[in-house]
């Protein structure tokens, strides 16, 4: 493996991590722990994601994925919260990577400042390994294949009943926009953060982007009780799936790092894929002044969504709550992002990148004329859906 390793930036350029990458003294200390593996012998590949360190590795008995976290993003105790999910979807039978245990029977092993976790890899293809999250499929074909994953994942996650988690950053939560007023969720969810709650500008941007966005919140809030809880992955990229081959219609057949899972909801989980893959928000940021030329794939949508009722149909209101959910869905994360910068790497520039650039800046695009297409294009498909009958779908 070559010795320079760059990471993925907020505009989609490449450069130097944020976290030093894992080195092969390092792996083989936590490996230590897991004597069954066997010893580590080489470094495969480093992930370009920023947000953590991590790599494949091979050692005597195989390869596996060595993921590091600084203890202020997740602890043991965070961690592990991923874990109790992933195991429950594992015994399942969805396909996810199995996470493994140490000697001891820990899954989330803390050295130092840091928190490690190993997973087994998927025996497929790792086929958008450098794709940059808000990057679109390279077909509709896959964009399906993903609807149908995510659908999969809903069905095998009923039933796990773990509350919310834990305040920490990096989790993509729903609370904010599902009450009934979200001005007073949003000061309990800053007072909850205190390095957000006392950040002034924090402060006025989260109520700017709460005006922005008001007229999505009235659309979705008679439809809140018709949204089942569920435990979701909220980070469906084309690049957190494993794929069958490297063709046009390559199925996917594993889906990856849970770090952003909460207990949300379906709709909520299916927005996030949409925000994710259908919007090319990168081009938002080399050019905010122009949210028109932002370009939007609604041939994925449409296949997206397709895919995703071919196993799991959407009853008529969680249609209806789809659009004003994609404008929505994306708040919490924003600001639990600006919390990872301003906490964890002590950013200010970084984390007002998150709170005005995405925070506020996606918000208002939701109010130009690019994103009133794309939930206008989703309110005539929920309007269709409403005049089929709700059996349709099937595995």
């Amino acid at each position: 493996m070559s010795a320079t390793v760059k990471a993925h930036g907020m505009d989609g350029t490449l450069v130097e991590p944020d976290w030093p990458p894992l080195t092969l003294a390092e792996v083989r200390q936590v490996l230590a722990q897991f004597p069954a593996l066997g010893e580590p012998l080489e470094i495969l590949s480093v992930s370009p994601r920023p947000l953590s360190a991590a790599g494949v590795v091979r050692t005597e008995n195989g390869t596996l994925f060595i993921k590091r976290h600084h203890r202020t993003v997740r602890d043991a105790e965070g961690l592990l919260e991923e874990h109790r999910f992933l195991v429950y979807l594992h015994d399942a039978g969805a396909q996810v990577p199995r996470v493994l245990s140490s000697a001891s029977g820990q899954t989330a092993i803390e050295i130092g400042e840091w928190t490690y976790e190993v997973h087994e890899t998927p025996a497929s293809v790792d086929l958008y390994e450098e794709a940059i999250s808000w990057t679109p499929f390279r077909t509709a074909s896959h964009a399906r294949a993903a609807g149908q994953a995510l659908a999969r994942l809903h069905l095998a996650a009923q039933g796990f009943d773990a509350p919310i988690r834990k305040p920490q950053p990096l989790v993509a939560s729903f609370t904010i926009f599902a009450a009934r007023d979200p001005s007073v969720e949003l000061e309990r969810y800053l007072a909850a953060r205190p390095v957000l709650a006392s950040n002034a500008a924090v402060r006025v941007d989260s109520k700017q982007a709460l005006q922005l966005l008001a007229p999505f919140h009235a659309q979705l809030l008679p439809l809140l009780p018709a949204l089942r809880p569920l435990w979701t992955h909220n980070d469906l990229h084309a690049s957190n799936l494993f794929w069958s081959d490297r063709s046009d219609d390559a199925k996917a057949t594993a889906i990856i790092d849970f770090g952003l899972a909460d207990r949300t909801n379906a709709v909520h989980d299916l927005a996030n894929a949409i925000e994710r893959n259908i919007v090319e928000w990168l081009v938002l940021v080399a050019d905010p002044a122009h949210p028109d030329d932002v370009p939007i794939h609604l041939d994925h949508l449409h296949a997206l969504l397709d895919g995703y009722e071919s196993v799991r149909p959407l009853s008529t209101e969680e249609a209806a709550a789809l659009a004003p959910m994609t404008a929505l869905c994306h708040a919490e994360f924003a600001l639990s992002e600006a919390e990872y910068f301003l906490a964890a790497l002590h950013s200010n520039e970084k984390a007002s990148m998150a709170y005005d650039g995405w925070l506020v800046g996606h918000a208002r695009w939701f109010r130009s004329s690019a994103g009133r297409e794309l939930l206008e294009a989703i309110h005539r498909w929920a309007a269709n859906h409403a005049q089929r009958p709700q059996e349709v779908g099937k595995p």
